[in-house]
């Protein structure tokens, strides 16, 4: 697997998405509960950027019809989205997040 730096851990404000673009793929970067993680930011219902909603209870809300994904397995948790989206392994290494695109899988 390779991993790509997305971003510094000083980048990432507690509970806020931050959008980054690895290799033309749209990723949203997230710092919760003292765990660091990465998903496809975008809404498989309504197709806009998810680095734009809140997070909570390790979810990540869509702005636009309040849909939420589950942080870890990428499950959608609240309607009207039905469908996952990718969730990326993510390490930190020293003050840089990286994140793997290349094995990104969505969940049923």
């Amino acid at each position: 697997m390779r991993y790509l730096r997305a971003c510094s851990v000083g980048e990432l404000q507690e509970d806020t998405p931050m959008r980054v673009v690895l290799e033309g793929i749209p990723v949203s970067v997230v710092h919760t509960e003292g765990e660091f993680y990465a998903v496809h930011d975008i809404c498989s219902h309504a197709n806009v950027s998810l680095s734009g909603g809140d997070v909570a209870n390790r979810a990540i809300g869509c702005w636009l019809h309040t849909s939420s994904f589950d942080l870890r397995t990428g499950r959608p948790t609240s309607p009207p989205a039905t469908k996952p989206i990718a969730v990326y392994p993510v390490k930190v290494h020293g003050d840089d997040v990286f994140v793997c695109i290349t094995s990104g899988e969505r969940e049923l």
